[in-house]
């Protein structure tokens, strides 16, 4: 079972743990992935770090960074002298979002991430593949799924050249946006994200910030192994659900995989092996 992987990161403030994002780095590029996203923080937040660490990445490794971009930065300026330094650094692929707002509220520059994606086209042309990001559920402050997609055909219309998902526990979610997006006359390839499971507490708090269902009978196992402390029996059975989903989506043709790591290689390791991925060792 052949299928493309990349891999995403979110860069860390301590000094320890960067090294340590590198070394998780350097154990996933055993996988040979595509390329790996380091993220931007909600307001521009982390830009600084994002930037650090994908210059890091490229030095250090023989990976492809790829950076977060998000409309919530300070100005058009600072955004270009970003790019220029990316492009001077040979990055040739960005994730390009409109970000979370900072928690006091606020706008960024853009309003959405198809002016962003527009903004770079007219600035750079073709120097960057864009990715942009897409909703199986339904982003959680879209109107309706049918806006949501109008949105992401928005932004692929602008110009992006492929589309993660977020993450999600249900194939038939994925395979139904997929459809619609093509009949919508999207062509370009969909990645479906994909979330390792390893904490019950982080996962449903990352889902009901980002809008992500979690099936109530993964929730109810796993709530009470991790409220009896069996996290051998979670990890197992979240390793057994996100594997199984995994084997869906190759088989139902996902043109790749994109895993949200949180800085663990273990996990995701864990699950590419299942799927026969990479080494077997």
């Amino acid at each position: 079972m052949g299928c493309p992987v990349s891999f995403e990161f979110f860069p860390p403030f301590e000094p320890d743990a960067q090294a340590r994002m590198v070394a998780t780095a350097e154990a996933l590029s055993v996988l040979s992935p595509e390329y790996v996203s380091v993220t931007f923080g909600a307001g521009g937040s982390t830009r600084q770090r994002t930037a650090d660490m994908v210059l890091r990445l490229l030095e250090e490794t023989s990976l492809k960074a790829a950076p977060h971009i998000s409309c919530m930065a300070e100005d058009q300026a600072g955004i270009l002298a970003l790019l220029t330094t990316y492009q001077t650094h040979g990055v040739d692929r960005l994730v390009v979002l409109r970000g979370d707002r900072p928690s006091g509220g606020g706008r960024g520059i853009f309003s959405h991430a198809a002016q962003l994606v527009t903004f770079i086209r007219e600035h750079f042309g073709s120097t960057f593949h864009i990715e942009v990001a897409c909703y199986p559920e339904h982003h959680p402050e879209s109107e309706s799924p049918k806006t949501d997609l109008a949105y992401f055909k928005q932004k692929v219309d602008a110009g992006a050249d492929g589309a993660i998902t977020q993450y999600f526990f249900s194939a038939e979610a994925y395979f139904r946006f997929v459809d619609e997006a093509r009949a919508l006359g999207v062509t370009v390839p969909i990645v479906p994200g994909i979330m390792p499971i390893t904490n019950y507490a982080k996962l449903a708090r990352f889902s009901k910030l980002c809008g992500a269902e979690i099936p109530l009978w993964i929730t109810k196992r796993l709530s009470a192994w991790e409220a009896s402390g069996d996290v051998a029996s979670l990890k197992s059975f979240g390793h057994e659900v996100v594997t199984e989903l995994c084997e869906r989506l190759i088989a139902g043709g996902a043109p790749a995989l994109h895993f949200y790591t949180l800085n663990q290689a273990k996990p995701t390791l864990a699950i590419c092996k299942s799927l026969g991925l990479g080494p077997t060792s």
